[in-house]
């Protein structure tokens, strides 16, 4: 008599409701394994330039301020200034450093820089070549623009030896040399290959505006809070500058 129970089937072909739902990893059945998507590389973070434009910025403040009230920081800034006159520095370097700053030297340099890095990077297909050589060009435009009304507003006398002039604060030669070799190294920078060709181009730069700022002041053309003015207004300037150029001047990624 034939047995009423069914052979059990074997222990692979057993398969639950939960082991057919779940699905098949793609390779298990000899399928083809897609290759994993490549990640884009991580964008490099750019350091914030609002901290060095506040920070810029609250400090022309505070010295237009002291200027302004005669605070205790113009009399100690007077007092500096006189002592450097009386410097044994030689005159003749002084001089040479403080023409430096003049319109006529100044300008003409960065006209240069401005003209070849505009030419190397239109021969060499940059993105907007034409973007950080018309940068430099506004800023160096913008310095007549802001010291004028500034020293109108201001109305600063000048040290003893330029009694009968008025109007000193800020520095306009210090302004012009400031911008004019500033945006010059910034345009040089990109065309130097080496790291420490760069780092002694910005190291130059910051000497040979030092220098002139100090001749202005051991020459007795301007008060010393006159130079450190120009300096944050005209660290503002360049700080604009190299933003906008590493904002919109940098090749687009692919889509």
């Amino acid at each position: 008599m034939p047995s009423r129970t069914h052979p059990e089937l074997p222990a692979p072909e057993l398969l639950t409701d939960r082991m057919a739902a779940r699905p098949t990893p793609p390779g298990a059945r000899g399928d083809p394994v897609p290759p994993a998507a490549s990640e884009p590389p991580p964008v490099p973070r750019r350091p914030p330039l609002f901290l060095p434009l506040s920070l810029c910025a609250c400090l022309f403040a505070l010295l237009t301020w002291q200027v302004v009230v005669d605070g205790p920081l113009r009399r100690a800034d007077e007092r500096a200034g006189r002592a450097t006159v009386g410097s044994p520095f030689p005159e003749r370097a002084a001089e040479f450093f403080a023409d430096l700053g003049n319109l006529g030297v100044a300008v003409p340099v960065l006209g240069a820089v401005l003209a070849y890095a505009a030419w190397h990077g239109r021969r060499a297909g940059v993105f907007r070549w034409w973007l950080a050589p018309l940068a430099a060009a506004v800023a160096m435009a913008a310095v007549p623009a802001l010291v004028v009304p500034l020293k109108a507003a201001v109305d600063r006398p000048g040290p003893p030896g330029m009694a009968g002039h008025d109007g000193f604060y800020p520095s306009g030669h210090a302004a012009t040399a400031a911008v004019a070799y500033g945006a010059a190294a910034l345009l040089a920078l990109p065309l130097l290959r080496r790291a420490y060709g760069r780092g002694g181009l910005l190291i130059g730069c910051v000497l040979l505006n030092v220098a002139v700022g100090f001749a202005l002041v051991r020459r007795g053309y301007h008060w010393p809070l006159d130079v450190v003015a120009s300096w944050l207004l005209c660290g503002m300037l360049l700080t604009a500058m190299a933003a906008l150029t590493g904002r919109y001047g940098r090749h687009p990624g692919p889509e």
